[in-house]
């Protein structure tokens, strides 16, 4: 028998124990008046006030060390806010609530009643008059678990990721922060936020293989979404002018550290704009952000620093190629030369009966990744941008952005396409790469042309990766470390 589950059944003694004493392993009526950081911060306004009896102080937490000396102990327990020690002494809480003390285990949650103490070394510590078990615990928590070098088991079990580390817990209470000020920024320049479907009987927004599912009352298949997109516009059309979402979106594709099939994207869309405003609008909304969030637009990322503060670049995606990707300019209308460039240079293209498509590979390969600091790719061909307004100079190109930051895709936006007629063409076009196999391609909207034949008014939209983002800004190398439940292969057996 391992040690683990020899433990385990020491504790379901100890609880069946407690159930015969009438004592409950799992009260539900405890009243808590105060955290941690309510204690510290009162601690910080009146360091001379208080005296072992007043102020009084309700706490609960996890308790996640016990050092016991006989009649007495220290405890360290944390909430939602902090870490505190506590002091446990027989006298002060009698002897019945000190021999269910000396039953409690690390892990356990218990509630605690006192007044606040600075001890020799200094410490300020709860001097506790009232304890009370609030939860008990059935396993026992890791030694080391924060230095575990397999990130799958971190992912697997997050919950314990979360007791143990806490710069863990600081990453997914900055992502909040993230959303958060994302939601100030655009509701405080009158955008509305909505809700749109996440099972739709036509998938759109992007070229993507979406997952089926099929409802039973209806008798149909439906999609996860994935993109909002289209219902989003929709919404234009309808009048509102202005409006966001910040939701889930499903693609079933591969998982990598910058892809997770079910991601978080807010998407706005804006009447009456274009899309250079809407690169004004992201440059400054991510600089509210990095402001709110972190307090600096100098933002540190795997060893580099992004400086959100000085003026992002903005570059076509032929001089990118040429520039960055060294690509001669000449090549970029040659599909059989840049088929030949791309295996010459291990690049694995599928779809390459589109020139657009083989274009964009070349760039994902062989500029992106050189994008460290802020940079506007413009410039994208129509055949690659089936939703984006032509360009009225250059008309095989369209309005379009997407944005780069520390070589990682953060942002897509464009002129919306308003003309039903060249929106159905470009639809049909997608309908037969579909029918040639091509899986993630548009399927055609009936609906939503018919939308568009209502009228939108000119409008430019952007999509921005919530996860992407997130990773920036705590600095997390994978995708996984922002997502508190990672999509994973079922575990082994024993690998648990």
């Amino acid at each position: 028998m391992d040690k683990k589950s020899e433990i385990i059944k020491k504790r379901e003694k100890k609880i069946a124990d407690l159930k015969g004493k009438n004592i409950n392993p799992f009260p539900n009526d405890f009243v808590v008046s105060h955290t941690v950081r309510d204690i510290k911060q009162a601690i910080i306004d009146a360091p001379d006030s208080f005296t072992e009896d007043d102020p009084v102080f309700v706490v609960a937490g996890r308790m996640m060390a016990i050092n016991r000396f006989g009649k007495a102990s220290f405890i360290r327990f944390r909430d939602r806010t902090g870490q505190l020690q506590a002091y446990v002494r027989r006298d002060k809480i009698g002897d019945e609530a000190f021999i269910l003390f000396k039953q409690l285990d690390i892990g356990d949650f218990v509630g605690l009643s006192g007044g606040m103490f600075k001890t020799r070394t200094g410490e300020w510590t709860l001097l506790v008059k009232e304890l009370k078990l609030v939860c008990k615990s059935m396993r026992p928590l890791p030694e080391k678990f924060h230095g575990l070098k397999d990130p799958e088991k971190r992912y697997r079990r997050r919950y314990i990721d979360l007791i143990m580390n806490s710069d863990v817990r600081d990453v997914f209470i900055k992502r909040s922060g993230i959303i958060q000020a994302i939601r100030t920024f655009l509701l405080d320049r009158d955008f509305l936020e909505v809700e749109t479907p996440m099972m739709q009987p036509v998938p759109g927004g992007a070229e993507a293989t979406p997952f089926v599912t099929h409802h039973n009352a209806l008798g149909m298949d439906l999609f996860l979404r994935i993109a909002p997109e289209l219902y989003l516009k929709r919404l234009v059309i309808g009048g509102f002018e202005r409006v966001f979402e910040i939701n889930r979106s499903f693609r079933n594709e591969g998982v990598s550290s910058r892809h997770n099939p079910e991601f978080t994207m807010l998407e706005f869309y804006q009447a009456y704009a274009r899309y250079e405003d809407l690169m004004d609008i992201t440059e400054e909304m991510f600089r509210y952000v990095a402001l709110e969030v972190t307090g600096s637009t100098l933002i540190p990322y795997q060893g580099d620093t992004i400086d959100m503060g000085a003026e992002w670049r903005r570059m076509t995606l032929a001089s990118a190629l040429e520039e960055i990707g060294g690509i001669d300019a000449g090549l970029l209308n040659n599909r059989d030369k840049l088929l030949e460039l791309a295996a010459s240079n291990g690049i694995k293209v599928t779809k390459t009966g589109r020139l657009g498509k083989i274009i964009t590979k070349l760039f994902d390969v062989l500029v992106e990744p050189k994008l460290l600091q802020p940079t506007f790719i413009i410039g994208y061909p129509v055949e690659v941008s089936p939703l984006s307004r032509r360009n009225e100079t250059e008309p095989d190109l369209t309005d379009r952005f997407e944005l780069f930051i520390a070589g990682h895709e953060i942002a897509n936006g464009f002129s919306e396409l308003n003309d039903p007629a060249d929106q159905k063409e470009r639809f049909l076009q997608q309908a037969a790469e579909r029918e040639a196999g091509d899986k993630a391609a548009h399927y055609m909207d009936k609906d939503y042309i018919e939308a568009l034949e209502y009228g939108m008014p000119p409008t430019a939209g952007e999509g921005i990766g919530i996860d992407r983002l997130a990773m920036l800004f705590t600095d997390a190398a994978s995708i996984r470390e922002v997502i508190l439940f990672p999509h994973m292969k079922p575990a082994e057996r024993g690998e648990r």
